[in-house]
Formats: C-alpha cells, structure tokens, sequence
C-alpha cells in the first residue's frame, strides 16, 4: 500500500524519512498543536507552497527547464476563484467553474509558450517567461473590471468554508470547529493528493524520460525521444499543478490581487525552496517549504526577542533589530547552501 502510495520513491534516509513524517503529522494536527491564527495561517501557507514548489520542481528539476512565469499560472488559478465566486456567487458551482476555467487557461497558455519558447536555448526561454510573467501581471492590474485591478477581489466561499460557520457549539479538544478550520483540513487533502500524483508522474515512464533529457538532451534526442514533445508536456503539467495551488490560497484567503500571487517575490521564495529542499526531489518541497515559511514568518519574534535580551550590549542590540530579519534571513539561506549543497534531502540520502 505505502509502495503504491509514493510510487516506489522511498527517502531512502532514516533521518529523511523521520523528518518528512513529522512534518506530515505537524501539518496533520497544526491547528490542535499549534493554535492560534497565525500559526494556522503558517500552516495553510505551507500546504500551498508545497504544491507550488513540487510543481515548479517538476519543471526545474526533473526536467531542467528554468521557467520565471510559474507564478503567472498560480494567480491564473488564484484569479479563477476570484472572478467566478465574484459574479456567480458563493457557491461550489462557482469553485468548479472557477477551477475549470483557470485550468483551461493555463492549459493553453502554458501550450503556447511551450510550442514557441522551449526550441530555444534555455537563457532565452527564460527570458522570454519571464516577459511573459510581467506582461501578465501587468494586465492584470489594469483589467480593474475583471480582476479588480491593484485592490483585487475580496469574495465569499461556500458556507460551509466561511469563518462564521460553526456545526458544534463545544470545542474538540480546545479547537472550536468552524468554517475555517474545515477549509484548512480541505487544503491538507488536496496538496497530500496533488504531491502523491506529482510523485507518480515523476517516477513513470514519462518521468525517467524527462530526467534523461535533464542528463543529455542530445543523447535523450539521438535515441529517438522527442525532447520539444517531452518538455512541453513537462510544462502544461506544471503550470496546471501550479494553478491548482493558486485555487488553494483564494480558498484559503478569500482575496486575491496581483501582488498576492503574481509577485515576482513569490517566484524567488519558490527558487530559494527548491534549492533549500532539493532539486529533483518532490520530497525536497515539503522540508523547504516548511523551513523557508516557519523562519520567514517567525524569525521576526525571534530577533525581537534576542534584541531585548541584548539590551546591555547596543551593538548586539542593533544587530539582532527585528528590521534586519532579511539580513540573517539572506545568512541562513547563504548556510544552508553551503552546508547542503544538494539541498537537505540530497545531504541526507548520501549519508551513510
């Protein structure tokens, strides 16, 4: 059953797999362990990103394809539950209407740029995505009748999803049961289905030729692979798994503008995961995500926290500033690559 589960694609490490277990039961029982709204909020942001960066690390990894328009596909699927929840209403016909028509737009978004772009070498592609990412998000903001321009959409979800909806009047176990405590256990489900068909996808047939021709294109071609075919459909699977991840968060935030999730900012959080976690390594995802998201969502508290308890020293003090979390953000990133070369889940599969 667990073989099937992750289709033959074991960690490999002890170690590893004690991590990738723990953080699976953590995002399990986040709102039970950790309670509060920030912590749950952590928690939901870190099951979305894990589909993004898997599905990005599809494209980069397994493929070696370096796309800079992957977050283009993720307000794609963000601005489909917006726009459909706006004029049809809070209903699951809308969410589905929503989720289709975003998929059916990244399908032939992702189609064309893949068909045009992937023949040229792997700079120009990139640049061109990257254009093609800009170009996106700025029609985004200017289209103010559809996407509501730089103030977004603000929309309502299902009942049964909404923060006022409370089936049980007693807590369990110290957690009042509502609207949005369902919606983040909906999120759990779906990233746990999408990264198991990631996993799948990766290690079939289709998959081993896709890290053939990351190897040795040309030698991939010689043997009768027909790369342009194998790298297009590499980049429609991504981009359609990076707008499922886009529906997630305009579940989850019930709002959705260009710069929630068509920032360029967001394109380098999911470059900095996939080289925290691991490239060629869904599992990598999950373990970057969670370290990138917990210290940038905590290590303001922490530096605040080190700044009082250095008051007797000004120049320890100023250092441990809470203004300067990007500083040793940047320095835990600079560590963690040079002590994980190959990110932390190839570190750990070559221990012995």
């Amino acid at each position: 059953m667990l073989n099937r589960l992750l289709s033959g694609d074991y960690p490999r490490s002890r170690v590893l797999a004690a991590i990738l277990v723990a953080i699976f039961i953590g995002l399990l029982l986040a709102p039970f362990l950790f309670p509060g709204v920030k912590a749950l909020n952590v928690a939901a942001k870190v099951l979305i990103f894990v589909v993004l960066v898997a599905s990005f690390d599809l494209l980069l990894g397994y493929t070696g394809i370096v796309s800079f328009a992957h977050t283009m596909f993720f307000g794609i699927g963000a601005y489909g539950i917006a726009i459909a929840t706006t004029r049809m209403g809070a209903t699951w016909g809308a969410l589905a209407a929503g989720t289709a028509g975003a998929l059916l737009l990244s399908l032939l978004l992702s189609l064309a740029v893949g068909l045009f772009s992937l023949r040229v070498r792997a700079i120009f592609f990139a640049m061109i995505t990257l254009a093609v990412a800009a170009a996106f998000q700025t029609l985004a903001s200017q289209l103010s009748e559809l996407t509501g321009g730089e103030d977004g959409l603000t929309f309502r979800v299902p009942e049964v999803l909404s923060p006022s909806f409370e089936p049980f009047e007693e807590p369990f176990l110290g957690v009042s049961i509502d609207g949005r405590l369902i919606s983040y256990y909906l999120l759990f489900v779906l990233a746990t289905m999408l990264v198991l068909a990631l996993l799948r996808i990766v290690n079939s047939p289709f998959g081993r030729v896709l890290q053939a021709i990351r190897e040795n294109e040309f030698r991939a071609e010689a043997i009768g692979y027909r790369v342009v075919v194998y790298r297009t459909l590499s980049s429609v699977l991504s981009a359609l798994f990076a707008t499922l991840a886009g529906c997630m968060l305009a579940l989850w935030l019930r709002y959705n503008g260009p710069d929630t999730s068509l920032s360029f900012e967001i394109m380098m959080d999911v470059l900095l995961i996939v080289v925290i976690g691991g490239m060629g390594t869904l599992y990598g995802s999950a373990i970057g995500a969670v370290l990138f998201l917990v210290a940038q969502s905590y290590l303001q508290d922490l530096l605040r926290l080190g700044s009082v308890a250095a008051a007797g020293l000004p120049w320890l003090s100023a250092l441990l500033s809470p203004d300067r979390w990007l500083l040793w953000l940047g320095l835990l990133f600079v560590l963690s690559v040079y002590y994980f070369p190959t990110g932390v889940v190839g570190r750990l599969r070559s221990r012995p």
